[in-house]
């Protein structure tokens, strides 16, 4: 069995609600041909995109009802991946025309494919998202880009405050984000990498819309859950609060940038995100100027990241770590654990069924 690059047992975004209709969409997730469309009922199937006759990709046919039509010779697959019409030979349908089928969940404006076993689909293991549906939470849209690297490159940019001060110069950077040391704490499926830094000036993105003075104590917290979601939250309070640690003071202003990476291949990742803040719910302009300047920010993170991605693939000299990638570094190790965990299981549930 080829070891797998990937977590597979979880949850994953395979793009917002809108991205899909009474359509055949084809994706490559994971390094799986997919091919998505909504049923009559509303709800999104997944199936693999791959006639088993002759590997025609399903996608290249035609949806009828709530039926994927292999457009070479007909063959019919409901959303389970049955097969259940076989023109060409009406009365019998080949027993092995089945195609693989991936559970499918819609939650928090986005539809998301579970590629691993179906078995083990769980959805409560769905990350939560406390104040989703409070509505004195302001939302922004949400955001989807794809990134010509691997999707590791991304959930270290995630774990990376500091490279806020060079990269993000008009938005995010701000005094003390270039040199102020870093705390990190970790649990069994995540890694936090924070800092407070203390009566400074706003970065650019923020300014115009916190209501205390300018100088402020902010809160950089860059959390990265497993399999590829950030939560990238940003506490502003006022200059002076003394706050630290997990404080969070009366009146301050909360922003958490949700983050989801989804692994296309080795080589390409999807990013979905939205923001969420504790003020200010109905204010659209507000939320229209935060998503504008967040995606921006993201597309700056885009063109460094392909870069980095082509350059570490360049075997000439090594590559060097800083101290600043301590949580990065720790984040890959749990990946890593957990894919060969995955890879154990898988091994040991062929050997029994080979066993007899």
């Amino acid at each position: 069995m080829q070891p797998s690059a990937f977590i597979r047992n979880t949850w994953y975004v395979a793009g917002r609600s809108e991205d899909f209709g009474r359509d055949l969409k084809p994706m490559t997730l994971l390094g799986e041909a997919m091919v998505f469309f909504r049923r009559q009922d509303g709800s999104v199937a997944a199936l693999e995109d791959a006639c088993p006759h002759r590997k025609l990709p399903l996608s290249k046919g035609a949806l009828k009802g709530d039926t994927v039509v292999c457009g070479y010779h007909g063959l019919t697959f409901d959303g389970s991946g049955r097969c259940v019409a076989a023109p060409t030979q009406e009365h019998m349908i080949p027993k092995r025309a089945r195609v693989a089928s991936w559970p499918v969940i819609e939650r928090y404006g986005f539809v998301w494919v579970w590629p691993g076993d179906p078995a083990l689909a769980d959805p409560s293991a769905l990350i939560d998202i406390p104040h989703f549906d409070d509505p004195s939470w302001g939302r922004t849209a949400r955001g989807a880009l794809s990134i010509a690297c691997n999707y590791l490159w991304v959930t270290d940019n995630l774990l990376d405050p500091s490279h806020v001060a060079w990269v993000h110069v008009t938005s995010f950077a701000g005094a003390g984000s270039d040199t102020l040391p870093l705390e990190m704490t970790e649990d069994d499926d995540g890694v936090v990498v924070y800092r407070w830094i203390h009566d400074r000036p706003a970065p650019p993105y923020y300014a115009p819309f916190l209501a205390f003075a300018a100088n402020c104590d902010r809160k950089q917290h860059y959390e990265m859950r497993l399999p590829a979601i950030a939560l990238n939250m940003s506490v502003y309070a006022p200059g002076g609060s003394g706050a630290s640690g997990n404080d969070i003071p009366e009146g301050s202003f909360v922003n958490v940038s949700y983050n989801f990476i989804t692994p296309v291949d080795e080589d390409n990742s999807l990013y979905f995100w939205f923001q969420h803040r504790n003020q200010r719910a109905d204010d659209t302009a507000m939320s229209e100027r935060m998503f504008a300047g967040a995606t921006m920010a993201f597309n700056e993170d885009k063109d460094v990241l392909e870069f980095v991605h082509r350059g570490m693939k360049n075997p000439r000299t090594p590559s060097i770590n800083l101290g600043l990638d301590a949580g990065a570094l720790r984040f890959r190790r749990k990946v890593e654990r957990r894919i060969a965990a995955e890879t154990a299981q898988e091994t040991a549930s062929e050997a029994s069924v080979m066993a007899g």
